[in-house]
């Protein structure tokens, strides 16, 4: 299961690499500023990075990254497709693993701590913290990007409403009363773990919490 942003691997079957400097294979470069990034959003100051710290960072110029993205922004939106893709991707495995509505819910919600903990850097995103100063249709982008997670979340909980129980009992302003609930629980430790410096671990005793959170 893919939860962090890799690099792409390196070709070493070229015999003569230890005699010429390789050309970034076609994408190469392009995930490589992608994953320098995300590395730079995890300075626990919160920093703002900027296209000179970010091409520094590679041993490249600026105009080598605009060669690969038409602006700053763009790159954001490369890491907010990184996000939705993966998140999505994800969600899709647990509910078709899962029949249990609730079952659902609670796989998403861990699938979204372990997210955040795995790529600081992306929580960063999620929040928003980084794209302070930044176009405005990123902050659009990633509140979108939520407004599903928290639709994926109440389709579980619609579908413990048909499987008996207490949940059965919800009315649909209730479950949807739920979900956003249950997001909010999200959030808020994705922003302790970010104010913390990345210290305090979104999963922290998340089973007790989920427990009593989906509890009927």
């Amino acid at each position: 299961m893919r939860e962090s942003l890799q690099p792409a691997d390196i070709d070493s079957s070229n015999a003569d690499a230890g005699k010429t400097r390789k050309r970034p294979r076609p994408g190469e470069r392009r995930l490589q500023i992608l994953q320098v990034l995300a590395e730079m959003l995890q300075n626990p100051k919160g920093e703002r990075v900027t296209t000179a710290a970010l091409a520094a960072k590679i041993d490249v110029s600026e105009a080598a990254l605009y060669r690969h993205f038409a602006s700053k922004a763009q790159m954001f939106e490369g890491l907010i497709s990184f996000i939705e893709q993966t998140v999505f991707g994800l969600i899709n495995q647990i509910n078709q693993k899962e029949e249990s509505g609730l079952a659902q819910a609670r796989g998403i919600l861990q699938m979204l701590l372990f997210f955040a903990e795995k790529n600081p850097g992306m929580t960063r995103v999620l929040l928003g913290d980084a794209l302070l100063q930044e176009d405005d249709r990123l902050q659009e982008r990633i509140t979108q990007v939520l407004d599903r997670v928290e639709a994926s979340l109440k389709q579980a909980l619609r579908i413990a409403q048909t499987q008996g129980g207490t949940w059965a009992q919800l009315g649909s302003d209730e479950v949807s009363i739920r979900a956003a609930m249950l997001m909010s629980f999200v959030l808020g430790r994705w922003h302790r773990f970010a104010r913390s410096g990345f210290k305090k671990l979104p999963t922290d005793a998340s089973d007790v919490s989920l427990r009593l959170l989906l509890s009927e």
